[in-house]
């Protein structure tokens, strides 16, 4: 049985391989560092994928912001313990070497006591949904997100709106649906995005990956941080958790 790891590895290798980076990169500078690959990783890596989403969904996280934000969420915190593929994934030097060379960016991972390192967001029971907002960088760098989509049987969509940030350009508006194997890149101050809300019935996982140009935080800003990961996404328990990841 091939380990997860060299799943992942092979698939990245495999998903790059197809990847003409000269326009793509044109494209995700023409769109305000913003790209959206429709199908990137291959099946296999996929499944590997979903393995350790079956092992995880019991952990995740239910919550409701009014006005805002309903649906569930697993932390990096119980990734790195039952999600060897998923770790893999996101500290893949093949994957961090092409987005590095997209952004024109040193990207490297987030401390280990940053609870969105990489999540997984389950939208899961009808009226699942995020409002527009910025994926915020609270470090000294700039913060730059990873969408894979991972389960996709729904209408809801991710809703983005480019060049929001930019007042010499029309902001453009895109909905994307984040089917198994996609891929989508952004600089997370610039992406004014939401995610619609999901039907009855229906069902949406998606894997975020969040990668930083400088890991360093000063201490308001990681309590904010830490608040805001303990009481939107993740629960309280992470901030007892995150003591157990040092950097």
């Amino acid at each position: 049985m091939i380990a997860p790891t060299a799943t992942v590895e092979e698939g990245v290798a495999q998903a790059l391989a197809t990847v003409d980076f000269e326009t793509s990169a044109q494209r995700y500078r023409d769109q305000n560092e913003f790209f959206h690959l429709s199908r990137f990783l291959p099946p296999a890596t996929i499944d590997a994928l979903l393995a350790d989403v079956r092992q995880v969904r019991d952990r995740l996280n239910r919550n409701y912001i009014p006005g805002h934000k309903k649906g569930g969420s697993v932390s990096y915190y119980t990734l790195a313990e039952k999600a060897p593929a998923i770790l893999a994934l996101y500290r893949s030097p093949a994957l961090m070497g092409f987005l590095s060379r997209l952004s024109d960016a040193r990207l490297l991972l987030c401390p280990d006591q940053d609870p969105h390192a990489c999540a997984l967001y389950f939208y899961t029971e009808p009226g699942d949904h995020i409002g527009f907002h910025y994926d915020t960088s609270y470090y000294r760098g700039a913060r730059y997100t990873v969408l894979i989509g991972l389960v996709e049987r729904s209408m809801s969509r991710l809703v983005c709106q480019l060049y929001k940030d930019d007042p010499t350009r029309e902001t453009r508006e895109v909905s994307i649906a984040t089917d198994p194997g996609c891929l989508i890149f952004f600089n997370g101050d610039k992406l004014y995005h939401a995610v619609s809300p999901l039907g009855a019935g229906e069902e949406r996982i998606v894997l975020t990956l969040q990668y930083v140009t400088n890991p360093e935080m000063d201490g308001f800003r990681r309590l904010f941080s830490d608040l805001k990961d303990a009481f939107a996404y993740f629960g309280v328990g992470t901030l007892l958790r995150r003591k157990l990841f040092g950097r």
